[in-house]
């Protein structure tokens, strides 16, 4: 198979993410050092050209600062009016993101990508404006000085002394389409400010005596090459990585240096760091841990990890590898991170031994010809003779035995098969428990149940047999053969099992991050985050943890109440302050406050630090394994992810209660405004009328009925939101009673008499109708609400219909109609608080009558739902549950 050949798995996902991308439009960043390097111009230009090539393209927001020679670009090219917005007193223009929007051109251009926009614009930054037009599908194009990106903001203002607040996150940077760095040497610069080409002449004069010293442009002139530099490094490594290229192409220098378990790994580690500073390059430091490696004793494995985390300190990338040849797992290693210099430790070794066991430089030399080996001469001294009886004590004499036993299992097996089969078939038997010891017991025991196999073969089965003397030469080839295949199957079975081991190893990691991933997912509180998290670092990291939460000041509480006891008395909210504080891992195993017992980890979320977690391991050796630290790091970063999406989801929640609470509040008031003050006004009115000596006795007695009912009307109102208040709390209990429907509705009739006087009531109840359970009071108003909205909103004349069936343990009743209906797709909403069928209406109701109704019947256990009839008209309808009627007794005759 072709080594060369790409992945198709990354094809896959390269032509997905392809598809994606040209649905969206193309950003172009026309990138600087800081203004007055032409960033603008050269953008304008490059509109020019792409207007003379036919693209529809429009400026929405180019600000050329008084340059007429920006101006005059402008000239030809159609400008999208700027968007006006009231601001403190003042009107103040803005890029207008809907017209551009509704325009759809193929390209726009939009200057200053971290321009923060007015207070009442839909975004609050330029570059989400640009990304919601990109989305769109219309290309963008645009400028960015490197002051203005978010990784880099302090180290400018560290430089100049001016801290710049307006700046864009370094993904939107490095998603761009294209970056064109717009440069000019600091002296040309300088000359352009002078003349008044950057800015006008007082405001060029203090830029001089401030940001514009030449010092101060050289150093930013540096960090925006180095900032596109370093883009298009990651656009070459996704370049090679798409199409499996395995050289190494050597555009921008990356250091490699392999530490191994002697004494020499801080010399090699200063020597890289010091190298690649001059370089300014970047560094690896690696460790590969080869099976022989992994037999090592403790302390010398541990004083490996040490100089791993040196590196560290001193700026390296760490990785810790598994492998079994170093100087292939390197070299791979080492071409998938595209580094081309190799930094190894190197002693010199007599010219026989060379020849005879090759070092790590000589075999990465054969692998690796496109690699630079750079060799750092070493000095390693024998180990002490503690650590040679460590390691002799630490050999595992079970596994030699078990080796020694097995040969012998299989000798006197195959004592008795000889007779049977021929003598090459014992041999397989024999190979055969080889590579069982290999796969078992390691390499070690599998070496020597491969030389106790040749030996019983000698002794048991080749002739002269009970002697080591063989008369047939054939022989000696045979136990050679055997023992180099024995061995050779042996080596390899015990690799497999090496590497079977990482394998498990690395799944186990991957499938407690998932388990860990999957139950943060499924949280919907906090406190049940905590426990989740807890319950999971103590079963991945064998600790006690502790999970430790800000209040409303941002201050760290105690500890959140289902974190383990012990591990409570370990947790010092002094150093979890300091690390919410300032954002770093403190405590045990770091330079920050390193007497700590436990270990402090600051749950830092995209947004911002959610809390800390503090974790003391039962084996601090965790905190030395690169490959535990990250893990460890990435739970936590799954803990604050977590914790952020349940504040942002409360946030929501609280958000569409104010909302809720904001419409029933104008809903209330509209309906005390309009349905109780306009009665209200019309009894004052009508008082003062009747408040007149000389009116008739038949025009008093008519004002006095006009009276009542305006108070009915009023009372009706104010019955109703007390209703549903009461309905809301729970506070209304059922009085249930075994009740004749047709007697509740003729009571709710006799209520409405007047209303219903101009229509047509019919009650098509069946004679047999049974009892049903429920509260006569509340189901009488329900029904005289139903009959009430039926005679408000049908015409005069018109027929109303109760009608009831009994089906499914259930009485259903039925309201009819033949009005005009309900509005159509809203039969639903209708029964919202505060709903009316027409927004504007004569008929007064503030649209809580539905709402009641529903409630009621929900208490009851039954269902309520309105719909538009088929001939024309509404229909209400509402289930009861019927019960089990008590037996009435027959009267004696």
């Amino acid at each position: 198979m072709d080594a060369d050949r790409p992945d198709p798995d990354r094809l896959l996902e390269a032509l997905r993410e392809d598809e994606l991308a040209a649905a969206r439009g193309k950003l172009k960043i026309f990138f600087g050092a800081c203004a007055g390097v032409g960033k603008t111009y050269a953008m304008l230009q490059a509109c020019r050209q792409k207007q003379a090539e036919g693209v529809n393209l429009v400026i929405g927001a180019v600000e050329t600062h008084g340059r007429a020679e920006t101006a005059v670009l402008l000239e030809t090219m159609p400008v999208l009016p700027l968007r006006k917005i009231a601001y403190r007193d003042r009107i103040l223009t803005e890029f207008d993101l809907d017209a551009a929007l509704s325009l759809k051109p193929a390209l726009i251009v939009i200057d200053e990508l971290a321009h923060s926009n007015v207070v009442g614009s839909r975004h609050q930054k330029r570059w989400q404006d640009a990304d919601e037009l990109l989305a769109a599908g219309i290309d963008v194009y645009t400028t960015l000085n490197v002051q203005h990106i978010e990784s880099l903001n302090d180290i400018v203002g560290s430089i100049t002394g001016i801290r710049v607040r307006e700046t864009v996150p370094d993904r939107v940077f490095d998603a761009a389409d294209e970056v064109t760095l717009v440069d000019l040497p600091p002296d040309e610069l300088l000359i352009r400010l002078a003349v008044g080409k950057v800015y006008l002449a007082d405001a060029a004069e203090r830029a001089t005596r401030n940001f514009f010293r030449k010092g101060n442009l050289i150093a930013l002139r540096e960090l925006a090459l180095r900032r596109t530099a370093d883009r298009v490094d990651a656009q070459m490594q996704a370049y090679r990585a798409d199409r499996a290229i395995g050289s190494v192409w050597q555009a921008k220098e990356r250091l490699v240096v392999c530490i191994g378990p002697g004494q020499s790994g801080e010399k090699l580690v200063r020597v890289t760091a010091r190298l690649a500073a001059k370089l300014q390059a970047d560094w690896i430091a690696v460790y590969v841990e080869t099976p022989a490696l992994q037999r090592l004793p403790p302390a010398t494995r541990a004083r490996a990890l040490s100089v791993l985390k040196l590196a560290e300190e001193m700026g390296a990338e760490t990785a810790t590898l598994a492998g079994s040849d170093a100087a292939a797992t390197l070299a791979a290693y080492a071409k998938s991170r595209n580094a081309g210099k190799l930094v190894i430790g190197h002693r010199l070794i007599p010219g026989w031994r060379r020849k005879l066991l090759p070092g790590l430089a000589d075999r990465l030399a054969e692998r690796a010809a496109d690699l630079d080996l750079l060799l750092v001469g070493i000095d390693e001294t024998a180990p002490p003779a503690d650590e040679r009886r460590v390691k002799i004590g630490q050999l595992d004499w079970r596994g030699y035995s078990a080796a020694t036993a097995i040969v012998v299992a299989t000798t006197v097996v195959t004592a008795g098969l000889l007779s049977v089969f021929e003598l090459a078939n014992v041999v397989m038997v024999f190979l055969l428990a080889v590579v069982g010891v290999s796969i078992r017991y390691g390499r070690g025991p599998g070496a020597l149940a491969a030389m106790l196999s040749v030996l019983g073969l000698d002794f048991f089965f080749v002739p002269p047999k009970f002697s080591f003397t063989v008369h047939d030469t054939q022989y000696f080839f045979t136990f050679a053969l055997m023992l180099l295949v024995a061995l050779v199957i042996g080596q390899l079975a015990a690799q497999l099992r090496f590497e079977a081991k990482i394998a498990r190893v690395r799944e186990r990691r991957a499938a407690e991050l998932a388990g860990l991933a999957q139950q943060l997912s499924a949280a919907l509180i906090i406190e049940q985050i905590v426990d989740i998290a807890i319950d999971r670092i103590g079963t991945i990291f064998h600790a006690k943890s502790a999970v430790l939460l800000p209040d409303s000041q941002d201050r760290i509480r105690e500890p959140h109440e289902g974190s383990d006891p012990a591990a409570l008395a370990l947790t010092d909210n002094s150093v979890a302050q300091w690390v919410y504080d300032h954002q770093q891992a403190a405590g045990q195993g770091t330079n920050t406050l390193p007497s700590a017992s436990a270990r402090y980890l600051p749950l830092k979320a995209p947004i911002r630090t959610r809390g800390v977690l503090a974790i003391q391991p039962a084996d601090t050796a965790l905190f030395d394994t690169p490959e535990d630290m990250r893990l460890l790091d990435t739970c936590a970063a799954q803990i604050a992810l977590a914790l952020e999406r349940v504040h942002f989801v409360e946030v929501a929640q609280d958000a569409l209660v104010q909302m809720e609470g904001e419409r029933l509040r104008n809903s209330l008031l509209a309906a005390v405004s309009h349905d109780l003050r306009t009665p209200l006004t019309a009894l004052v009115g009508l008082a003062d009328t009747l408040s007149q000596d000389d009116l008739p006795l038949e025009t008093r007695k008519e004002l006095t009925l006009a009276v009542g009912q305006k108070a009915q009307g009023i009372a009706e109102l104010v019955g109703k939101l007390l209703d549903m208040a009461r309905l809301q709390a729970g506070a209304v209990k059922l009085k249930r009673d075994w009740q004749s429907l047709e007697e509740v509705l003729g009571s709710a009739r006799r209520q409405l008499e007047s209303l219903l006087a101009r229509h047509k009531v019919s009650a098509r109840l069946p004679a047999e109708l049974p009892l049903c359970e429920f509260d006569p009071v509340l189901i009488e108003r329900v029904l005289v609400n139903l009959l009430e909205n039926a005679a408000k909103y049908t015409p005069s004349g018109s027929e109303i219909v109760v009608s009831a069936t009994v089906g499914d343990g259930k009485l259903r009743v039925t309201v009819d109609d033949n009005g005009p209906g309900l509005p159509a797709g809203r039969e639903e909403t209708l029964f919202a608080k505060f709903e009316r069928g027409e927004s504007e209406s004569a008929q007064p109701g503030v649209g809580l009558g539905l709402t009641i109704c529903r409630a009621i019947i929900e208490a009851h256990g039954g269902r309520m739902h309105a719909e538009n009839r088929s001939e024309g008209g509404a229909r209400f309808v509402f289930t009861l549950p019927l019960g089990t009627p008590p037996a009435v007794a027959e009267a004696e005759s």
